[in-house]
């Protein structure tokens, strides 16, 4: 039987109770050539039992003996995949029909590259949003080309379940979730594999399709290894700092790259339940504290009210920031009633 197209590595994690339907998607593609591997541990957040294996047979599960986050997870269901590129899911993503076959079309019309970048959806409060790198994706073109021809794609967000990988650069480069004692795993553990991933790959292709839907508004699993944190965020950043300042020439990169870690930063801080009230002026300076160790020398910070937002973390004064935002509130409410008014 030959190997298929695509292992697709899928952790049982299941607070919602979504990864049977994630796998109906899956198992309801026209395309054939993948492979499903759901990796199973003994969380208490853990899936029941599966029936897929017995009707299915490609689905099979890995089952580990202790419980483990989710980037283990899915280091074992790699280490175990047999199909020529990778695509990492959780149980809250659904695969959107013809989602494969789209992905293997684009795959042979770019002659197998080391990366295929693809776009999503979120899913949040009955509405459907595009994903945030939809535009950088729709001017990119049919083209097979390196990161250095297009380095704002190192500006995305950096996920790693809206691309497929190549199971030989994968390897070849060493790649791995982060694991271990040495690595400790915890929270937003897809960052710096999702920009290694990036560096490692010399041909890169696009496909400005959104292929993906996320059923929640942020990428945050619950299921890190103890003491892990949404603080965990900037030991992933000061990760893919590493692995930008390992590479030879990608300085250039970098503005994309400290660009994106801001934007990062900015959205976990104003998302509501992401950073508690007694935590909040300890994330702002320790991201202060990064933005001013990671500034690009002639950096230009972007324009309008982010550029504002920028300027008062590079300041570091986290009360000046909390007024700012507080006038902005009220500003905006002004507003509102004025136009109810009008």
């Amino acid at each position: 039987m030959p190997a298929p197209l695509i292992s697709i590595v899928l952790p049982a994690h299941d607070q919602r109770e979504q990864l049977a339907s994630c796998l109906d998607s899956i198992l309801d593609q026209s395309f054939g050539g993948f492979e499903v591997i759901v990796v199973t541990d003994p969380s208490p957040d853990g899936a029941a039992e599966l029936p897929y294996p017995a009707r299915d047979g490609r689905v099979s599960v890995l089952r580990l003996n202790a419980a483990v986050g989710v980037g283990r997870a899915r280091n074992a269901g790699a280490e175990r995949a047999e199909g020529r590129y990778l695509l990492f899911l959780d149980s809250d993503h659904l695969l959107a029909p013809g989602a494969l076959l789209a992905l293997a079309e684009r795959v042979g019309a770019a002659e197998h590259p080391d990366l295929v970048l693809f776009g999503h959806t979120r899913l949040h409060a009955g509405r459907i949003w595009p994903g945030a790198a939809a535009d950088l994706l729709a001017g990119i073109g049919d083209s097979v080309f390196a990161l250095s021809e297009h380095p704002e794609l190192f500006g995305a967000p950096a996920h790693v379940w809206d691309r497929l990988i190549s199971r030989r650069v994968w390897q070849g480069a060493g790649l791995a979730f982060p694991a271990g004692l040495a690595f400790p795993e915890g929270q937003y553990e897809e960052v710096p594999v999702a920009h290694q991933a990036l560096l490692a790959a010399e041909r890169i292709a696009v496909l400005p399709q959104e292929l993906v839907q996320l059923r929640r508004r942020h990428t945050v699993h619950p299921a890190g290894s103890p003491g892990s944190s949404t603080f965990d965020l900037f030991d992933q950043y000061e990760r893919s700092f590493e692995a930008l300042e390992a590479v030879e020439g990608s300085e250039s990169l970098r503005p994309y790259l400290f660009t994106r870690m801001v934007r990062h930063y900015l959205f976990v801080f104003d998302l509501a339940g992401c950073v508690s009230r007694a935590a909040r002026p300890r994330f702002f300076h320790r991201a202060a504290e990064h933005y001013q160790r990671y500034q690009p020398e002639g950096y230009r910070r972007p324009g309008g009210r982010e550029g504002l937002k920028f300027s008062l973390l590079a300041g570091g004064v986290y009360s000046a920031f909390e007024v700012a935002k507080l006038s902005q509130i009220a500003r905006t409410a002004v507003a509102g009633r004025a136009g109810r008014a009008s």
